[in-house]
């Protein structure tokens, strides 16, 4: 628990419309990438043609003050998921775009909403972007880097002709300047939802997913209740190494993943009551579930 804790600073980053945070990064020299969707205020964007959300990053150092502001726009809604801190300092970003090629977005739509990629460095300027999708509606959710300076992005795609339901896991795997290697799709016959996507010791990653799927598709566990915690193990080259299933006979929806020195900590929310395998019950309404695995997905 924390207590009498001393605020040391806060910072309003202001604006005249309505605007969503995604992201507080703590990048490699200390200071603080606060990443998120926001609509500029008319006289930036006058030159600019730009119509909805735009990304919109701003870099603090540690006293909380300002080092830069930057925006990248196409002409329709660009919302802002996830940023990782890369090894040489600067920063990839993965967004859910719906813009066409414009302003600052360099390639066309796939097709509905897309992945936006766009590489930039400490001083966010861009180095490279990428437009990741296809005929169906995708949707970034996380982003991470490889031990070989690579990347994994995930994301989410709806009644994919490629997919096995409703909404199925999109894996995509980059080399270090952007270059497409690999993609998966994961997912059962219901809906699936990648939630968090952490870095593993190996190089490879953990996906944190929420799944309404019994078996079926590309899902070989099944499902306890309506909603359950689905955890995938990829390797480093982005195939499946192992998936584990927990849940309750009611709805539980997992929000988080984090690496410990045996495995790893994954945690959401649960209506679930002792059943399945969750063995804990509830006190009322909606609590919070926590689950120790080690590192081959075993509590």
């Amino acid at each position: 628990m924390l207590y009498s804790q001393n605020v040391l600073w806060q910072k309003d980053i202001k604006s005249t419309t309505q605007d969503f945070l995604s992201q507080v990064t703590t990048t490699i020299d200390g200071q603080y990438l606060i990443s998120g969707s926001s609509i500029q205020a008319s006289k930036q964007t006058e030159s600019k043609q730009n119509n909805g959300y735009d990304f919109h990053l701003v870099k603090l150092n540690q006293q909380g003050e300002e080092v830069w502001e930057k925006y990248f726009s196409g002409q329709n809604h660009d919302f802002l998921s996830a940023a990782v801190n890369t090894q040489e300092g600067g920063f990839l970003l993965a967004g859910t775009s719906y813009s066409g090629k414009a302003v600052d977005k360099k390639e066309e739509s796939k097709g509905g909403s897309d992945l936006w990629l766009i590489k930039i460095n400490e001083f966010g300027e861009e180095q490279w972007q990428k437009t990741l999708g296809t005929a169906s509606d995708e949707e970034a959710r996380a982003v991470i880097q490889t031990t070989d300076l690579g990347y994994f992005v995930a994301g989410n795609v709806q009644n994919s002709a490629q997919g096995f339901g409703s909404k199925d896991i999109w894996i995509i795997r980059l080399d270090k300047t952007g270059k497409q290697t690999s993609e998966l799709i994961l997912g059962g016959k219901g809906l699936d939802e990648v939630e968090k996507m952490i870095p593993t010791k190996d190089g490879g990653a953990l996906l944190g997913i929420y799944s309404r799927s019994t078996i079926g598709g590309s899902k070989k566990t099944e499902n306890y209740g309506e909603g359950d915690y689905w955890i995938i193990k990829l390797s480093k080259d982005g195939k499946v190494e192992w998936e584990k299933n927990y849940g309750g006979k009611a709805d539980d929806h997992i929000r988080t993943l984090a690496l410990t020195s045996t495995g790893y900590v994954i945690g959401g929310e649960s209506r679930s009551e002792r059943s399945g395998n969750k063995t804990t019950g509830i006190e009322e309404g909606t609590d919070l579930w926590l689950i120790s695995l080690n590192e081959r997905g075993e509590e």
